[in-house]
């Protein structure tokens, strides 16, 4: 493994943290009924005329969609069009229908470049050639697959918050990607994981959300380069939800940071934005000064990796 020992450029010597607040769009939140060959999907977008890459993000489980709308809306904010499809209640309570939601998570990409145009507000425009995906937990798993499978979309980056590809190395969810050999993930396209300390801890009787073995260190493990890897080390797996009944039933079960998980939501959203950013767009300045300087972040990140070669 080679990690990348990033250097600031004179004209980069000086931090923008921008990324790590709300950007200046405004935006929309849009919720989009099911139809018979497509899942309901929740969408942000921003309301400025223009043209803007996709991010699409699936839900973990026992979560909503929307239950990630502080995180989405400061993605949006920046100038990118979110898009969260809706898996339904009992498939992500029993957390066995991965292959019917990979199928189902494709639909929606397929719909994008039809159905989204149709959708979104007066005078915004989805650049369907720049789409990114990305998910939290079993969402994030979801990511990666749809990344390694074939659409008729090309994606052009993959990003995991906290992901997680099953209960154990012996229980792993379909569909299976992992094959416990460096570098072997079928992806040609940039990667970018946050992963979070305490997701791998148990919580009294409970297992661990996040266990090692399936986590986002396998994930970065198995990921070719260039992938931006981030460790949020002080934070649990679910401390990027917003407020609810979802984020305390998630509490209950599984540790939690100590720290403000406003701060957690930023430091996500930024890093998110950062990698978008550099990858869909070629604005590289802000995840570059990220890598030298991760005391930027709203929280403490550490490690941090980039794997470029």
């Amino acid at each position: 493994m080679s990690v990348v020992d990033v250097k600031l450029s004179p004209a980069t010597s000086s931090p923008k943290t921008s990324v790590f607040e709300r950007g200046n769009l405004k935006m929309k939140e849009i919720k989009v009924e099911r139809s018979a060959d497509r899942k309901e999907v929740y969408i942000v977008s921003p309301t400025k005329e223009g043209k803007y890459p996709v991010f699409v993000f699936i839900h973990g489980c026992c979560v909503s969609n929307t239950t990630y709308s502080h995180l989405l809306q400061h993605v949006a904010s920046h100038g990118f069009i979110a898009v969260a499809p809706a898996d339904p209640l009992v498939s992500s309570l029993l957390c066995c229908f991965g292959k019917q939601e990979l199928k189902s998570d494709g639909n929606v990409l397929e719909w994008l470049a039809e159905g989204l145009p149709t959708v979104l507000p007066d005078n915004v425009t989805a650049d369907t050639t720049k789409i990114a995906v990305g998910g939290h937990s079993r969402g994030g798993k979801i990511a990666f697959a749809l990344a390694i499978s074939n659409t008729h979309l090309k994606i052009s980056a993959v990003f995991g918050v906290d992901p997680v590809a099953g209960g154990s190395t012996d229980n792993r969810t379909d569909p299976k990607i992992f094959s416990y050999i460096p570098r072997c993930l079928d992806l040609n396209v940039p990667v970018a994981i946050i992963g979070t300390g305490l997701g791998s801890q148990a919580k009294c009787l409970m297992p661990p959300f996040a266990p090692c073995g399936v986590n986002h260190a396998e994930f970065f493990n198995e990921s070719k380069p260039p992938i931006y890897y981030f460790l949020a080390k002080d934070y649990g797996h679910g401390d990027m939800l917003d407020d609810g009944i979802e984020y305390w039933f998630t509490k209950l079960l599984t540790k939690h940071g100590k720290g403000s998980k406003e701060l957690m939501i930023k430091a996500c959203g930024g890093i998110i934005v950062a990698f978008l950013n550099a990858k869909l767009k070629g604005e590289d300045e802000d995840l570059i000064i990220i890598g030298v300087q991760p005391n930027i972040a709203p929280i403490k990140l550490d490690p941090v990796l980039y794997v470029e070669n």
